[in-house]
């Protein structure tokens, strides 16, 4: 007998025996009450024998195991016969999830795991898992969101372990968002990391004040608390050639790193990358299984389900869209996104990430360029190496146009290992030749030049090369994921509690190659309308530590020339609702001062209506607004701020936070300078003394900056 079918017979047994005591039932002295009674009797009955029947089938084993019951001659599961085999079944071993049991399961003696905002860092990890191969060791890459940060006390089990961190600095020294964790692990706690053996390789940009800050940390921190620092810890500086400092590093660690294990280093190593994804052309595939541009969860957009992330973005509908430039050439958009009923909180300071869209038409002219793609053919990409803790570079399967608009950048800057690729599908052979070059140590200055200067991207080179045909999948897998888009809330959730703000100035420039280029994300959000069925722009709230004050008493500073006044409207619309409390009638606030500045006060002076109400009652108390081409001198915030040093210290001196917001390159570098002259000043101090003084400021939370380059 089956084991199905000597479930369903225990399970059908208790019905007869209810039947068979059933039937005598019915005789004289017997009323309706007594039937009723004794029929709810058999019922408990036979409830009973089944719950029983039902429990004894999934019985659990001391050990852990479920197995089912011996059935017929009541022999336990081990015994003979055939009852017996088909009553025995072990569970699957349950799955070792943690760090150490995928690096197990992988066989592998190195980790390469990676905080990255962009995908740069991603990308570096996943290259350096494939070449050590070529050194001689085993390496899987993963996502520091993906583990449990306490498993790499435990990296000693693996014999001969290495750890290699790649880790990306954001914005002004803070951790990524998938190392945050990571990051606070290695602040708050104090792990024995005797066992460690590691490599640190940082990301960051010298037009930061904390360059290479997380990467830094990471280093010291490892050693600090036991670790051995295997090779020296690298950097890449994105203001300058990324690529060339990460590979000019790597040249070096890889040889360094078999020398410590006593491996032999081989000669002309080739690291060319590896493909690690094969394509897979889909003739027919179930509709509600194909991706449409979701960033994990199928169909996310269709059934809208809370909570929202950066991994489940909420689809706001635009309830306003208005230009906020009264003239010129340039446009600044105004967009407020409903958050009605989504469960979305935020604050004022926080960002709001965007996820936009490419340009269809520049898609088109890439399926073009390549050979005519039909770029409605459903296929996916898969990993080649069955280890891979990412079975797809992103969502699969899906349309090579749903790719191509949602999931790569297809307006970035190509580096130089895609160049490499490129070039074997040249059919041309000084298109060959140049692009091989490009990719070497003599070519390092054509590169720079003919990429980097003049602002070349897919697009622009498989125009210039018309030869170069490469695969579709080839270009889908090394080119970068097209990231979100963050912009400052420009709104206070107590002023607008349903409602986001952005402001944004719409992105177009014209390149060294006089190429027109527009801004991915500010050019879709230009074409999002506010009608009677809004548009809807996906989004979720990226926090900041860029906030005001938890006292209302004390004294803010806010500088923002252009776009970087929308942090600045969500404080002040924050501080009017809060002065407006009754609660807060004898709050005495401090005092509020702006530093503005545009181009002209005719074309380019945003918000200025509400700035000038906010003056009038109260809510700011001083506005200082820079003109830079409404006269022959150019006139910038730094110039406002320079003739009010002393009011700034005497600001500082009595308890103001500091906030800059903007341009990071220049403006912040030269605001910073201002402050510190002005400490120097009010303190009577030397530069060293108001340099520390600036960075306790930093330490207390009361200079803060949100700036981009």
């Amino acid at each position: 007998m089956a084991a199905g079918d000597a479930t369903s017979d225990a399970l059908s047994a208790p019905s007869h025996h209810a039947a068979a005591a059933a039937e005598p039932v019915a005789g004289p002295g017997i009323d309706t009450v007594d039937i009723f009674a004794l029929t709810v009797i058999i019922l408990l009955i036979g409830l009973f024998y089944i719950r029983r029947s039902r429990n004894s089938t999934a019985s659990t084993t001391p050990n852990g195991t479920n197995t089912k019951p011996s059935i017929g001659n009541g022999s336990s599961s081990s015994g003979s016969g055939s009852n017996g085999a088909a009553s025995s079944s072990a569970a699957k071993p349950k799955v070792d999830k943690t760090l150490i049991g995928r690096m197990k399961r992988a066989n592998a003696n190195m980790v390469v795991l990676y905080g990255s905002q962009t995908g740069t860092a991603e990308d570096y990890a996943g290259r350096l898992a494939q070449e050590a191969r070529v050194y001689g060791f085993s390496a899987i890459s993963l996502d520091l969101e993906d583990i449990d940060v306490n498993d790499i006390e435990r990296l000693g089990e693996i014999p001969e372990s290495v750890a290699v961190f790649c880790m990306a600095t954001y914005g002004e020294g803070d951790p990524t968002d998938n190392a945050q964790a990571f990051y606070d692990y290695l602040k708050d706690e104090s792990p024995e990391l005797s066992a460690l053996r590691y490599i640190v390789f940082g990301l960051g940009n010298k037009t930061y004040e904390h360059y290479n800050a997380i990467g830094r940390f990471v280093d010291e921190k490892l050693a600090e608390f036991g670790a051995s620092r295997l090779f020296e810890h690298g950097e890449g500086d994105d203001d300058g050639n990324l690529e060339e400092d990460f590979i000019a590093w790597k040249a070096k660690m890889w040889p360094a790193l078999c020398k410590k294990f006593n491996k032999p280093v081989p000669e002309n190593v080739n690291l060319a990358p590896i493909r690690q994804y094969k394509v897979k052309i889909h003739e027919t595939f179930a509709p509600e299984k194909v991706f449409t541009g979701e960033m994990q969860k199928l169909k996310a957009y269709e059934n809208q389900r809370p909570p929202f992330d950066s991994k489940n973005p909420f689809l706001a509908p635009v309830r306003v869209h208005r230009e906020l430039h009264t003239g010129g050439d340039r446009s600044c958009m105004h967009i407020e996104l409903d958050i009605a009923g989504s469960g979305i909180k935020y604050e004022a300071g926080d960002h709001v990430g965007v996820f936009a869209t490419n340009d269809p038409a520049l898609v088109e002219e890439l399926g073009k360029l390549v050979g005519n793609v039909d770029l409605d053919s459903l296929f996916s990409l898969e990993a080649v190496d069955a280890r891979s803790s990412k079975k797809s570079p992103f969502p699969c399967p899906c349309t090579f146009r749903t790719a191509l608009l949602h999931y790569v950048d297809i307006l970035s800057q190509p580096r130089a290992h895609l160049l490499r690729e490129l070039a074997e599908f040249a059919s041309d052979p000084k298109e060959k030749e140049f692009l091989e070059k490009l990719t070497t140590e003599e070519g390092k200055k054509d590169f720079q030049d003919w990429i980097q200067h003049d602002q070349r991207t897919i697009l622009d080179i498989l125009r210039d090369l018309p030869s170069v045909k490469p695969p579709m999948d080839l270009l889908l897998e090394f080119l970068p994921r097209l990231q979100c888009r963050y912009y400052s809330i420009s709104s206070s959730p107590k002023a607008h509690p349903n409602s986001v703000h952005i402001t944004a100035v719409l992105v177009k420039y014209t390149t060294k190659l006089e190429r027109d280029r527009a801004g991915i994300a500010t050019s879709w959000l230009k074409l999002k309308k506010s009608e009677a069925t809004p548009d809807r722009v996906p989004i979720f709230i990226r926090r900041s530590t860029f906030k005001l004050p938890k006292q209302h008493t004390a004294p803010i500073i806010m500088v923002g020339p252009g776009t970087g006044l929308a942090p600045f409207r969500g404080f002040l619309h924050d501080r009017r609702v809060e002065r407006s409390k009754p609660t807060n009638a004898s709050v005495a606030f401090g005092e509020t001062v702006l530093f503005f500045g545009c181009r002209s006060r005719h074309h380019d002076y945003i918000y200025e209506t509400e700035l000038k109400e906010m003056v009038a009652d109260s809510t700011l108390s001083e506005m200082h607004v820079a003109f830079s081409r409404d006269q022959n001198a150019k006139e910038y915030v730094t110039h406002h701020m320079t003739a009010n040093k002393k009011r700034v210290w005497d600001l500082v001196a009595k308890g103001a936070h500091i906030y800059v917001c903007g341009d990071a390159r220049n403006m912040a570098r030269n605001v910073h300078q201002i402050l510190l002259e002005a400490v120097m000043e009010g303190k009577s101090c030397d530069a060293t003394e108001a340099a520390n003084f600036i960075k306790k400021l930093q330490a207390e939370g009361r200079y803060s900056q949100d700036v981009w380059t």
